[in-house]
């Protein structure tokens, strides 16, 4: 069984405050990450293997955006996130 059996995904929009290294602006930008909850029940078609993988994973998050675009109106370049973790276990 692949690892997306075990897991729900969905994708959330999370505020971080982040500076811009070119103008050297701080502002709030909206992250994207993908959430993979761990399902409630193991999958019927499941085996030992199976099983003890399940047993041992939980949720967690991943970044999705590894660039975003500066929020000031003059600069407007593209940097990318170097402040956030890009997984988090939940």
């Amino acid at each position: 069984m692949e690892e997306r059996d075990f897991f729900n995904e969905t994708n959330e929009a999370k505020k971080a405050r982040l500076l811009c290294p070119h103008c050297r602006t701080e502002a709030e930008y909206g992250v994207v990450w993908v959430v993979r909850r761990k399902k409630a029940g193991l999958p019927p078609r499941a085996d030992e293997r199976d099983r003890a993988r399940f047993a041992k994973f939980t949720s967690y998050m991943v970044r999705r955006d590894d660039k975003i675009a500066c929020a000031n109106p003059r600069c407007r370049k593209m940097f990318e996130i170097t402040g956030l973790q890009s997984v988090v276990s939940l």
